[in-house]
């Protein structure tokens, strides 16, 4: 009897172990794009927080992986990122236990792109986060320079094929635009996967946006809009009218391009957006038919945009903009960073809230699956926010963490199976486990 009793709760106990495993995996979700799996900074996972308890604690683990303001992909138990030091990028493959080196790839490259111009001081090294295809274990990386490269991720990075966006396509010198002084900070826009495709912003002369195939690098398409690139972090993948399209901001302002068939290429809208010294950095979000674009200088603002097959039209603009926050969409608010965290509502801009600390002008925003948005800017500040749902008159704060004077926050921020992932663009990269995670 008694053995009888030990094998059924201890089936029992099994039965829970393996159930919160199941559930832990359930909310376990892979950061292989760009702004996470949607590409939109929004995580299907929760964000771990639990009352009378700090959301994280001392990082788990801390690791310099170079200078530079790419964001760090994370698939499975592995960790991808790219920094440079010493004249060379280097493509880091850690795991996310321990963030010791699994594998790490070099290759020669300068600082800056080869046409850069301003601002050194505040950048430097690769801007462009990279891609991770995870049906194929394939990562894509961009340089500063032009240099694209196609890595087996599975076979300790073996290098598949590369070509130099400057030197395949001709591209020189962005222009100047706007009032103020020229800009140039060389390749900043993630590649992004469509089906056998993959899409990079290249620019005059070539096409605003290039579809190569991913498995040879060989060109496919290119747009038929020639704008200089802008400084963004990569094109957004939209429906419009139910066709598949892709959303980016050039240096010219957005552009609306389709992906179908033999219309891959065609511009389906365009909406002048010129901010001072080249200064369209965050990256559009999308929800449904409309792009909510934003930028710093002569703007301060957001603008929602609604896209037709036939153009674009302005449905609103708002007095509150970021310089370098992507915005995020979750629910019926808008989420940026500027010195603040700001709450807009969607259906017309209006300030809901603002608050959670001083994030200066380095910043980003993600929202996770139990209504809260996590929040990394300035020289290392990291805060856990209610979202509207939750607090909809105030910024209620659930945690607050400085983690120490460091250079600027450009990268944004990744969560993964309870984890995240924070870097500054000196190339420290901490690991934090939230309340919940392991």
């Amino acid at each position: 009897m008694t053995t009888r009793l030990c094998g059924f709760f201890g089936s029992l106990l099994l039965l829970g172990i393996l159930g919160v495993a199941d559930r832990r995996a359930a909310q376990a979700a892979d950061w292989p794009h760009w702004r996470g799996p949607g590409r939109n900074g929004v995580s299907p996972e929760p964000s771990g927080w639990r009352p009378g308890r700090p959301w994280v604690g001392p990082p788990l683990w801390v690791r310099s992986v170079g200078q530079g303001c790419t964001s760090p992909l994370v698939v499975g138990d592995r960790v991808y990122t790219l920094g440079w030091r010493n004249g060379r990028d280097t493509v880091f493959c850690l795991d996310t236990q321990t963030g010791t080196v699994v594998w790490e790839k070099s290759y020669t490259c300068p600082k800056y792109g080869r046409f850069s111009i301003g601002d050194k001081g505040f950048y430097g090294g690769p801007s462009a986060t990279p891609e991770f295809e995870s049906a194929t274990g394939t990562l894509y990386t961009l340089s500063v320079d032009g240099d694209l490269i196609c890595w087996d991720a599975t076979h300790g990075g073996r290098r598949v094929w590369s070509l130099n966006l400057y030197e395949r396509f001709g591209v020189r010198r962005r222009p100047r635009v706007g009032s103020k002084g020229v800009r140039d900070y060389g390749w900043t826009a993630a590649p992004m996967i469509w089906g056998d495709w993959l899409l990079v912003e290249v620019g005059v002369p070539a096409g605003s946006l290039i579809a190569l195939d991913k498995r040879t690098g060989r060109q496919l398409w290119s747009a038929t809009a020639r704008l200089p690139a802008g400084h963004s972090g990569g094109p957004v993948p939209m429906q419009v009218q139910g066709v598949p399209c892709a959303a980016l901001l050039t240096l010219e302002g957005l552009l609306v391009v389709r992906l179908d068939g033999k219309h891959a290429g065609e511009t389906v809208a365009r909406f002048p957006w010129i901010t001072d010294f080249g200064c369209n950095i965050p990256t559009p979000a999308v929800v449904g038919d409309c792009v909510y674009v934003t930028s710093g200088y002569n703007h301060k603002s957001v603008c929602k945009v609604r896209i037709t097959l036939k153009g674009a039209q302005k449905v609103w603009e708002s007095p509150v903009g970021a310089t370098v926050c992507s915005p995020v969409v979750f629910g019926d608010s808008l989420y940026l960073v500027q010195h603040s965290l700001h709450c807009l509502a969607t259906v017309d801009g209006r300030e809901r809230w603002k608050g959670g600390g001083r994030f200066g002008t380095a910043g980003s925003c993600i929202a996770t699956a139990d209504e809260r948005i996590i929040v990394w800017g300035g020289r290392g500040r990291l805060a856990l926010v209610d979202s509207a749902r939750l607090s909809p008159r105030t910024c209620r704060v659930r945690f607050l963490k400085d983690t120490g004077k460091r250079p600027d926050a450009w990268p944004h921020v990744a969560l993964s199976d309870g984890r995240v992932f924070c870097k500054d663009r000196a190339g420290r990269l901490e690991c934090y486990s939230v309340s919940s995670g392991g």
